[in-house]
């Protein structure tokens, strides 16, 4: 340990994370170019010759031009993947799986509704205990 001091302990380390994080860039940048349904197939295959020929500029270029449109797919299949979750619960929580589908309805309604800002935590609270009641 004497031979390799702590600094270059921390570059190690440093380079390290740096490598990581830039594969985790390439990794991104390709999945959202496959995941963008706006580009044709020539556009998509010069991105990703530019990202490989060239990968530091590519992905430098990539996220500058097409970084807000990169954020948007993401914010949209978060909502999807929301969605559909939300429609799952529905599903197996409603009346078919089991008894009482319609307080898990109406608790679904008020949830909503408190999210939304129109019940205050108290009337929430009310209203699910005579729900529950």
């Amino acid at each position: 340990m004497d031979d390799y001091p702590l600094l270059n302990l921390f570059l190690t380390m440093l380079y390290l994370f740096l490598w990581v994080m830039w594969f985790f860039l390439l990794f991104k940048v390709v999945t959202d170019l496959f995941r963008d349904h706006s580009l044709n197939g020539w556009a998509k295959a010069g991105w990703l010759i530019f990202v490989i020929v060239l990968p530091y500029l590519g992905v430098l270029v990539y996220l500058i031009a097409r970084g807000r449109s990169m954020r948007e797919r993401d914010e949209k299949a978060a909502r999807d993947s929301e969605a559909a979750f939300r429609s799952y619960v529905r599903q197996a929580a409603g009346p078919q799986g089991g008894s009482g589908g319609s307080h898990v309805d109406d608790l679904t309604k008020l949830a909503e509704l408190k999210d939304k800002g129109a019940l205050s935590p108290e009337e929430y609270e009310r209203a699910k205990a005579k729900i529950l009641a």
